[in-house]
């Protein structure tokens, strides 16, 4: 049944996150993280599901003490400092506490915990519209190359290593997000325009699987055997979903990685667009994983009951749209 009040809650979480990107002031920056968080909370809660209070108060904790952070960074850079490395330092712990709010490695300790007990539209969102507020702010204060050169190599080394033994699919979902974090980080050496495509095609991307996720009523390995054994038509787009979240050429998630490469080639970032490359392969290598395990093993025996919707028609529509969509990008790339 739906709520009328979780309707309110979401559009004061959209409304948060607009006023925090179109803010004047870094003040009124801070107040829309803060309207936006306050109105994820009720919608993170779920009366029927102990984990998803747990998660909300990991999450509640966590942004608040970097909401903290944040608005003691901006009354001191607000104050006149004729030293440089007092202002750095204080704009260093304001990306910090930014990358904290988003879950960029080494700040990711929450991250997983809190996707791994929330139901699918609450991961879907904190995957998605919840790092659109702190990158734009990032974006507005990018002056420390060596700083998120760092962070970039961090992310791809956490995500891909903490990656590698998970059982959960959210957990999976929440570490491929850290590896792309660093993606869409590195994407603003370039222009801010980079960024943008990079995270529109992400989003696409990710609604693609979570849709399928959310229809099959799956959340963890060995249950996508049973779900996909039939279904050979959502077996292909599942599998072809991950290859263009890892960033294969015939996809359209290799795009968006095409063009941060040459931007950080043109920038003259030659080491840091090499580490990257080769990183990625440690998520392309889970996510393979995942595809040959779903591919191959075809079980009979299960002890628990899987309950299966017939709605694949938002499946079918959503991934025909990611499945051509490098090739509409490459014609417009060529064109315009």
């Amino acid at each position: 049944m739906f709520k009328f009040y979780k309707l309110l809650f979401f559009s004061t979480m959209i409304i948060g996150t607009l006023i925090s990107i179109s803010s004047n002031s870094w003040m009124g920056m801070w107040m829309g993280l803060e309207i936006n968080l306050l109105s994820i909370i009720p919608l993170m809660n779920n009366n029927k599901n102990a984990l998803s209070v747990e998660a909300s108060l990991k999450y509640f904790i966590t942004q608040a003490i970097a909401s903290t952070i944040i608005l003691f960074s901006i009354i001191m850079m607000s104050l006149s400092f004729d030293i440089k490395w007092i202002e750095s330092s204080y704009s260093l712990i304001f990306n910090s506490a930014l990358l904290t709010k988003m879950g960029s490695a080494p700040f990711h300790f929450w991250f997983p915990e809190v996707m791994e007990g929330l139901n699918w539209f609450n991961c879907l969102i904190l995957l998605t519209w919840q790092k659109i507020a702190p990158m734009v702010l990032i974006t507005y204060n990018f002056n420390m190359p060596l700083f998120f050169s760092t962070i970039i190599i961090l992310s791809m080394l956490v995500s891909g290593i903490m990656g590698l033994n998970q059982i959960s699919l959210r957990k999976i979902l929440a570490f491929s997000s850290i590896n792309h974090i660093a993606w869409m980080l590195a994407s603003m050496f370039s222009m801010e325009t980079t960024w943008l495509l990079y995270f529109l095609i992400y989003t696409i991307i990710s609604i693609n699987i979570v849709v399928i996720f959310k229809i099959l009523n799956i959340f963890y390995i060995s249950q996508i055997f049973l779900a996909l054994k039939k279904n050979i038509l959502i077996k292909i787009f599942f599998m072809m979903n991950f290859l263009s979240l890892g960033g294969l050429p015939p996809f359209l998630g290799f795009f968006p990685k095409w063009i941060t490469i040459q931007g950080l080639i043109e920038s003259k970032f030659y080491l840091l667009a090499f580490l990257m490359v080769i990183l990625t392969l440690l998520t392309l290598y889970y996510y393979m994983r995942l595809i040959f395990s779903t591919l191959m093993i075809n079980t009979l025996e299960t002890n628990y009951h899987l309950s299966i919707k017939n709605n694949y028609f938002v499946i079918f529509l959503t991934n025909f749209i990611s499945i051509i969509g490098l090739v509409f990008c490459t014609m417009m790339f060529n064109f315009c």
